[in-house]
């Protein structure tokens, strides 16, 4: 027998370890959800693997969603995101792949020179997609997958 069919059937044949999973709490997104009854958590934490809901811009004091420009708005997602990594122990130097959904096309520019700012030496891999009627009175989410620290 090979060494790689002996791996593969050490691996077919080794249980599976259970992973505990959990929610941790981002007190910048807590007033968000008392005010919205959305069945979403904005972060999950599964075993090593760190999965970020995507986030809308709310203020973070009020839950609300504010009228803002999209700087503005790019800025407050990812502080958001920020927040939820580390909250369930990762951060931005951590995530694998984000995927950023917007409202117009013609926001990339600016979105991608504010994204640059939070993820300098590490770019993680990224998908921007623009989807046609945005439910919303904002123009930005992003949500990510990372590593835990």
């Amino acid at each position: 027998m090979s060494l790689a069919s002996t791996k593969e059937k050490a691996a077919m044949t080794t249980p599976t370890a259970r992973v505990e999973i959990s929610s941790p709490s981002v007190p910048a997104l807590a007033k968000f959800a008392a005010r919205n009854s959305v069945p979403v958590s904005p972060v999950v934490r599964a075993g090593d693997w760190v999965y970020v809901s995507g986030l809308p811009p709310v203020n973070p004091e009020t839950g609300a969603y504010d009228i803002l420009p999209i700087d503005q708005q790019t800025r407050r997602v990812l502080e958001h995101l920020k927040a939820c990594l580390e909250a369930a122990g990762s951060a931005l130097d951590r995530v694998v792949k984000c995927t950023v959904y917007c409202s117009n096309p013609a926001y990339f520019a600016t979105v991608n020179a504010i994204y640059a700012e939070y993820f300098v030496d590490h770019k993680p891999a990224r998908v921007f997609l623009c989807t046609a009627g945005w439910f919303g009175p904002f123009d930005i989410e992003i949500d990510c997958v990372a590593l835990a620290k």
